[in-house]
């Protein structure tokens, strides 16, 4: 029969979202640009405008995109075949964003293993033309690091925490524990004695506020800057995008959060919520060697911040 289907493939229909996706993060990126070179400083050249402009687009036409994978999945479209796909492409993407990390820590270690004779000295970067006059050392002379085993711990503490509860949720999906009577705390935020998967979920997103939480509260009494210094730049950019990267997966569980109030999860098909998983477990693991390579490596041997 002419048009009839016989295989498993999803054979997408024409959708603007895929284009309007790319021309929007094109104007976010170019107008990111702009903002860099002279329009956050009392230049106005459209930048700002442009980048936030582009954001917003960047932010509906995912949303738009998304819904409508979600209604083919609703629709029947996701066959066994296509979620296989769909895992293929989420390792591709994990795989890219760990080369994106790679680079930060290849950073880092270039400037810890080869360090420049700089020192830190009342909050300024001295040089010196007399390379012997200043040792080269890491960190820099007279700068003092974050005690690896105060706010750092405590953070790492709470993302190891946070990769159980998510565990615990994906694994009370698979096995179908949904439901039961509603009573005390949990029965206020509409969680059945048995829902394994809406606990865990709250509980991954409650330790992921606090995480980022914490770290904003490092970064504001940080002991050095991150203008002027290879330790203050790499440690921030490193940090801040793994930072950045726990914010976006705390929103991606919250659609996991949202999605599973209203019944889209299924033990056989839940690749959204899978997806999640698996990025928090990237962003778990990132975390422990920021940890050790610039926490406790990094700072090994320098004096501490208030210690």
């Amino acid at each position: 029969m002419a048009g009839a289907k016989n295989h498993q493939y999803h054979i997408l229909p024409p959708d603007p979202w895929p284009m309007i996706s790319a021309f929007s993060a094109l104007a976010m990126a170019a107008g990111g640009i702009m903002w860099m070179h002279g329009g956050h400083v009392g230049k106005p050249n459209g930048g700002g405008i442009l980048f936030f402009a582009g954001l917003l687009a960047v932010l509906f036409s995912a949303y738009s995109w998304w819904r409508n994978v979600i209604k083919e999945a609703h629709a029947g479209d996701h066959t066994p075949v296509v979620q296989l796909h769909f895992r293929y492409g989420m390792i591709l993407f994990i795989a890219s964003e760990v080369m994106f990390f790679v680079g930060w820590f290849w950073a880092y270690f270039d400037f810890a293993l080869f360090p420049d004779a700089i020192a830190f000295v009342d909050g300024a970067v001295e040089r010196s033309s007399d390379a012997a006059a200043i040792i080269a050392q890491w960190p820099p002379k007279g700068l003092e690091v974050i005690n690896a085993f105060e706010l750092p711990l405590l953070n790492t503490l709470i993302l190891l925490l946070s990769g159980t509860t998510v565990t615990w949720a994906h694994h009370g999906l698979i096995h179908n524990q949904r439901g039961g009577e509603k009573r005390g705390a949990w029965g206020l935020l509409g969680v059945g004695e048995r829902d394994s998967v809406l606990k865990g979920l709250w509980l991954t997103i409650v330790l992921g506020l606090i995480f980022s939480a914490i770290q904003a509260y490092e970064y504001m009494h940080a002991p050095f800057p991150f203008k002027g210094i290879n330790y203050g730049a790499s440690f921030f950019m490193a940090t801040g995008f793994h930072g950045f990267h726990v914010v976006i997966g705390t929103i991606f569980l919250i659609v996991c959060l949202i999605r599973a109030y209203k019944g889209d999860f299924t033990p056989k098909q839940h690749f959204g919520f899978e997806a999640a998983a698996w990025y928090w477990h990237f962003v778990d693991v990132v975390w422990l060697f920021l940890f050790v390579s610039i926490y406790i490596w990094g700072g090994w041997g320098a004096p501490v911040h208030g210690g």
